[in-house]
């Protein structure tokens, strides 16, 4: 990797890393002080928080066209006020509407500044040749979790949720703002021939199709695992801490199945590395069906490398495939349902957990192998 292109990929990563830690990963600590305080249940909140990917997803096919245009500097750097706004609000909240505006707004900001508008950035700046650059910034981003989740302990802890909210509203401005400011170029280095006032016809075809099916089915599995995995764990007979380890290790897991993909796996068409991913979460259900709740490090592990996978593919896959063209633009338009399927797959998999506890993994799994289904029957290259 050249020097010219790390100095890109490393802000980027940090930025991401900024990103997810200050908005994907609050609820998981805030969300039990925020509800109390606000006088509101927790599911008024995550339904916040559902409505919030919602928009998310949404948004993401006009952010990816806009990418496609001007190139992601101004997007990512808008994304940094836009969350800086949201966390301001959601730390001044007084009521459930307040807090339901924060959310939205934070929404905004997840539409313009997560993995699927870095991925646009970097196709516009590197075109075909972007794959080496994804895969970097995911494997710094890879650690939002272990940071963030410590961090916003530590701010609620000392400070209180609301100052814990201001000080990430802080950092998006000190810290990533300049960051996406400085480091991205203005426009990307390939320019396309699109014409900006025209809106560019991509055909939902068979690949789009089965593509866009795919990865919504493999982050619906992802957004449930991180929502129930501990409660599985116990549910399948695992330890309390058993079920904190498993949690622990899906981090790493992720990083080192990150690894894997930018070196070995580096050489093979990146759909290789997605079916190989479809089918880890299903082997790790095998293992602590089987075993128990004492083989959870096992699963977290092959479920975490699976994720890990998934995420650079979701970049990867459509670059491969239909190529640099109007990249941004379909990223949003396949990353739409997959948005949806995560808001969603929380509260789904909480009913089908108390209906069918641990068997919930025969859902998950199919699911999984319903995704390397799709994918088997992708063609290489759009026609």
């Amino acid at each position: 990797m050249t020097k010219e292109r790390l100095w890109i990929i490393v802000p980027l990563g940090i930025t991401q890393t900024l990103a997810w830690a200050s908005s994907y990963y609050l609820p998981a600590i805030l969300a039990d002080p925020i509800a109390r305080d606000l006088g509101i249940s927790e599911t008024w909140f995550f339904a916040a928080f559902s409505a919030s990917l919602v928009l998310s997803g949404l948004l993401g096919p006009r952010i990816g066209r806009q990418i496609d245009r001007a190139g992601g500097r101004q997007v990512l750097s808008a994304s940094n006020l836009l969350f800086a706004g949201g966390l301001i609000l959601l730390g001044a909240s007084q009521s459930v509407l307040t807090m339901a505006a924060a959310w939205l707004l934070l929404g905004a900001g997840m539409g313009c500044g997560l993995y699927d508008a870095a991925f646009a950035a970097l196709g516009r700046i590197y075109g075909a040749t972007a794959r080496g650059a994804i895969t970097g910034i995911t494997l710094i981003a890879g650690f939002a979790s272990t940071v963030g989740w410590p961090l916003t302990a530590w701010g609620l802890d000392a400070v209180g949720w609301r100052w814990t909210c201001y000080g990430w509203a802080l950092a998006q401005i000190v810290i990533g703002l300049p960051l996406n400011l400085l480091f991205l170029p203005r426009a990307g280095a390939k320019r396309l021939a699109e014409p900006a006032a025209i809106k560019p016809r991509i055909p939902i075809d068979r690949n789009m199709v089965l593509l866009s099916f795919a990865f919504a089915a493999a982050w619906t599995v992802t957004s449930a695992m991180a929502a129930h995995l501990p409660r599985l764990v116990e549910t399948l007979g695992g330890t309390p801490t058993q079920a904190i380890v498993a949690g622990a290790m899906i981090g790493p897991a992720q990083v080192a199945a990150r690894i894997l993909e930018a070196g070995v796996l580096s050489r093979f068409h990146p759909l290789v590395s997605n079916k190989l991913a479809c089918l880890a979460h299903p082997l790790g259900a095998c293992v602590i069906g089987i075993f128990g709740g004492g083989a959870a490090v096992a699963f977290a592990l092959l479920h975490g490398a699976g994720n890990g996978i998934l995420t650079i593919a979701r970049g990867t896959v459509p670059l491969a495939i239909f190529g640099p063209e109007h990249y941004g633009y379909r990223l949003g338009l396949l990353g739409a349902p997959s948005r949806i399927c995560q808001a969603l797959a929380p509260l789904g998999f909480g009913f089908l957990m108390a209906w069918m506890g641990g068997y919930v993994l025969i859902v998950s799994s199919t699911l999984s192998l319903t995704a390397l289904a799709a994918l088997l029957l992708l063609r290489r290259s759009a026609t």
